[in-house]
């Protein structure tokens, strides 16, 4: 018990979240607005020229912008790099070595960032820098869900979401706060400051427990039981416990112990394809939401497209990114009540109404009152995002994923958000440049005729369930246009006689 720091039940699963869930998504947001506020910093543009906007004009501007994108966006390959890196060696460090050894590797990028004195070094440690983290957000996830009852697994991981956006409000305030200082201060420091957090993660995470499922996988029974007999307060040699270790055991006698090509089959009972399929298009539509559009560049769209000054535009931003924080525990509260997918058509629904507003306000010029409107666009919009697409693609994706293949899939999954997270970075700059308030249309359309037909149709409900019963949906389905309905059926099954949910179970081996 001394590595668990004497903790058991939901005091357990609170200290997880405290110790671990906490500093890790704190560092997610951080790190992922906490550059967007520097690029009109006097001492900034000084020190990197190539990606002066603000003292330059024409071709000049347009030519800086592509530079300013990539080397923003270029974190997020790094990250995407780190996911991927994740699918070898995920497995074999565990849950908890590979969350360090991102943790060791992001200060190592961050240290590279704060000390730079030209662009190549600036690059090269945003590079590594999302490489490091790249590994926590693949991993972090799976380890929550994994030790997370299935009564409230889903508040408990959307609290990631409360975390990214407490961070994307602390890196929002440190810039606001180091751009009254002069020098190169300015800028280092909220750059620096990311070690802070990474140092935290190093520290408390082999403290917590292993996942138990990725103990069973690898032979290690007893101390799964250990684990799990804290996780529920039980003693090691209970039924339940058994029980438990049954379930996952019979979750890996399905596909034995998985190889990463089985994720390209989809053959019954585990229909791999399908589940990778909908793991990934749960982050992908995380990006294609606009959310990233308005993050990396919210100070700059307050400046450039609404005409606000510098220190207003970064006041703004960091109230907005307050307000998120303060409202994104509405989805923690609700998702394991509406559950995931009524969430995420609520958030669609709002995010694209709240981009469409902006485009048509943004698009008069010199005018008050639709300043005032787009404004309260933005504020809405971190109202409904919060609610269905930040936390929960994490928590689907690793829901998605059976146990032999849950570090594949949800590394794949987390590394198409990042991947198409570069993209997004990358073509911004650019997008506003030469579409001007057309750029908001995009994300408006993506969410009202992609993003919510495709949840509605092909997304099936999870809320409720435990890791190891979510193999049953797919294990009675036949095509992508029956899922839906299969999981509403085995729900309405499970809810009416054990019999029948034995007869369910039964059929999926």
């Amino acid at each position: 018990m001394v590595a668990f720091m004497g903790f058991r039940g939901r005091s357990l699963e609170r200290a997880v979240n405290i110790g671990l869930v906490l500093p890790c998504y704190i560092l997610f947001g951080y790190n992922h607005a906490v550059g967007g506020g520097l690029l009109s910093l006097p001492s900034w543009t000084e020190t990197f020229p190539e990606m002066d906007t603000v003292n330059t004009t024409g071709d000049v501007k347009i030519a800086n912008s592509k530079i300013q994108g990539t080397v923003m966006a270029i974190y997020t390959l790094g990250c995407f790099l780190g996911c991927m890196n994740c699918i070898w060696v995920g497995d074999k460090l565990g849950r908890r070595m590979t969350i360090v050894a991102g943790a060791a590797v992001n200060i190592l990028g961050s240290i590279l960032q704060c000390t730079a004195f030209g662009l190549p070094q600036l690059a090269i440690g945003r590079l590594v820098t999302g490489f490091g983290f790249g590994h926590i957000t693949a991993t972090a996830p799976n380890l929550q869900a994994e030790l997370c009852g299935a009564d409230h697994r889903g508040a408990s991981v959307l609290l990631e979401g409360v975390f990214i956006s407490l961070g994307l409000a602390l890196s929002a305030w440190v810039d606001l706060g180091m751009s009254f200082t002069t020098g190169s201060i300015s800028w280092r420091f909220p750059l620096a400051l990311s070690i802070f957090w990474a140092a935290i993660v190093m520290s408390t995470t082999p403290f917590m427990p292993e996942s138990p499922r990725w103990l069973v996988k690898k032979g290690r029974v007893e101390e799964a039981r250990r684990v799990l007999a804290a996780l529920g307060d039980l003693d090691k040699d209970s039924a339940e416990i058994a029980s438990d270790i049954e379930d996952i055991n019979e979750s890996l006698a399905v596909a034995s112990q998985g190889r990463f090509s089985d994720i390209w089959s989809n053959a019954s009972p585990q229909r791999l394809l399908h589940r990778t399929c909908l793991a990934c298009a749960g982050q992908l539509f995380h990006q294609l939401s606009g959310v990233n559009a308005l993050a990396f560049y919210q100070a700059k769209i307050f400046e450039e497209r609404l005409g606000l000054g510098g220190l207003e535009a970064r006041i703004l931003a960091g109230a907005v990114f307050t307000f998120q924080f303060l409202v994104s525990p509405a989805g923690v509260l609700t998702v394991d009540r509406f559950g995931r997918r009524k969430l995420m058509v609520f958030s669609a629904i709002g995010m694209g109404v709240c981009l469409a507003t902006m485009a048509g306000t943004t698009a008069v010029a010199h005018n008050t009152a639709a300043m005032g409107v787009a404004v309260t666009a933005i504020f809405m919009f971190s109202f409904f995002f919060p609610i269905g697409f930040l936390g929960i693609p994490f928590l689907y994706a690793a829901e998605m994923a059976p146990l032999s293949h849950r570090v594949p899939i949800t590394s794949m999954s987390t590394g198409t958000a990042w991947l198409f997270n570069f993209a997004i970075a990358e073509v911004t700059p650019m997008g506003f440049a030469s579409l001007g308030w057309r750029y908001f249309i995009v994300y408006a359309a993506t969410n009202f005729f992609f993003v919510l037909p495709t949840v509605y149709f092909l997304f099936p409900e999870t809320n409720g369930r435990r890791l190891e019963e979510i193999d049953q949906v797919f294990a009675n389905t036949t095509s992508i246009w029956h899922t839906v309905k299969d999981a509403r059926r085995i729900h309405r099954m499970s809810g009416s006689s054990s019999e029948e949910v034995g007869r369910v179970k039964a059929s999926s081996h």
